[in-house]
């Protein structure tokens, strides 16, 4: 009997995942930003389920590695964040869910 190989053991398609998107949460922020372009932070906050915190750290993330623009806006004493996928990150993005359809496809 052959023994199992472990998961990942090789390379995905092209070795081009974005190990930042490869996260759950992440991933669903840049799928929201994609759908919607710009938006403020409480549209992604409440479209993918996060506190305003865990939205703040996931975008601060994003934004290091220069996936998600950030525009901070007043208005009056309230204060706007707005978020949007960079051109960087919806090339990343786009690259990202091809490589992951090919996975998929791989035991099809």
């Amino acid at each position: 009997m052959p023994t199992p190989r472990p998961l990942m053991a090789e390379p995905a398609p092209d070795g081009r995942l974005e190990t930042l998107l490869l996260d759950p949460t992440r991933l669903r922020v840049a799928a929201a930003l994609q759908a919607a372009g710009e938006v403020e932070s409480s549209y992604v906050r409440d479209r993918v389920g996060l506190t305003d915190s865990a939205l703040s750290e996931q975008v601060r993330v994003l934004a290091e590695a220069k996936l998600v623009d950030t525009r901070r806006e007043r208005i009056g004493v309230a204060r706007r964040l707005w978020l949007r996928l960079t051109p960087h990150g919806r090339q990343r993005l786009a690259v990202q869910a091809d490589t992951l359809r090919r996975i998929v496809n791989l035991d099809s």
